[in-house]
């Protein structure tokens, strides 16, 4: 049971964040930097609330103190909160810019940027699989590339700060709650001190007569919560190589989004430079699939 409800949290977690682009369409009129601020606010307002039910307010403290007595882990918090703000900026805008196809392909590239920086800065060596998989992904982005005539910027912006966001996170031991709230607490400051800008200058969206409005900035939190949670609860019951299996859910369910829902251009030129990345990930994910296989067959074996 305990393996089948993590599959179920993990599902959860990546079918919130690939529909994602929906929440923020709601909200397409309102620019992407108010819209990042009111998610920091919020995102910070709702985990100091849900860790203060969960874990009482001595926990928070307790995490206070100990931090204070270690800088070199306040430092990797601040840099993993401020590329993360980074993150979030530049997904935002690509969503509401029109560019969702754009961001699934950096999310599609996400697992195979980890592993480079693994070799970059673990000194890991890659297998002939993944050295197979980098090739592919490779021609994948040189086509893109050469027919659009510049890098794809949005995409590597959104792959290479999510890697460096997980490779930092890797070396801070906190669970994600405490680490969203500490994150956020972070960058809340200068949020706040651009939410106050907006609101003096009568450039604000919030509290200017949209209920609706106002409604969906206020639960940006909630829906960076929600899925962050889900996800949480779903990696303490399942094996990693499930999380490398159904990582690719929430990147498809964004390409279906951008070309389907939202009509964003998709050429022949573009599909044949995703179907290397897709060819790259199915080879890069094979191993995955062959350990739970065996698993399968061990569990049956067993009955």
């Amino acid at each position: 049971m305990q393996r089948e409800a993590g599959v179920i949290y993990a599902v959860l977690a990546y079918c919130l964040w690939g529909f994602l682009p929906i929440y923020w369409k709601l909200i397409d009129h309102v620019s992407s930097d108010e819209i990042l601020t009111h998610r920091i606010i919020w995102s910070f307002v709702f985990s100091i609330l849900l860790l203060v039910v969960i874990n009482g307010r001595h926990q928070i403290m307790d995490t206070i103190r100990s931090l204070r007595k270690d800088l070199k882990q306040v430092v990797i918090i601040f840099t993993a909160s401020m590329i993360i703000t980074t993150n979030w900026f530049v997904y935002i805008w690509a969503v509401n810019a029109g560019h969702v196809t754009d961001a699934s392909l950096g999310y599609y590239m996400n697992p195979l940027v980890s592993v480079l920086f693994g070799v970059i800065f673990f000194k890991e060596r890659l297998n002939r699989t993944q050295s197979l998989s980098f090739l592919l992904a490779s021609i994948g982005v040189i086509i893109l590339t050469v027919s659009h005539g510049s890098f794809p910027l949005i995409a590597f912006g959104l792959a290479i700060t999510f890697g460096f966001y997980g490779l930092l996170k890797k070396l801070v031991q906190m669970d994600a709650l405490t680490g969203l709230a500490i994150e956020t607490f972070f960058v809340v400051p200068v949020a706040f001190g651009y939410f106050l800008y907006l609101q003096l200058t009568g450039r604000s969206a919030f509290l200017s007569g949209s209920l609706f409005t106002d409604i969906v900035l206020i639960g940006a939190g909630l829906a960076t919560l929600l899925p962050l949670l889900f996800f949480a609860k779903g990696v303490q019951r399942i094996p990693l190589y499930y999380v490398g299996i159904l990582q690719y859910i929430a990147p498809t369910l964004m390409l279906l989004l951008g070309v389907f829902l939202y009509h964003e251009s998709f050429s022949t030129v573009q599909f044949a430079s995703f179907s290397f990345i897709w060819l790259a990930l199915i080879i890069f994910t094979y191993p995955n699939i062959k350990a739970l296989y065996k698993k399968r067959q061990k569990g049956e074996a067993s009955m």
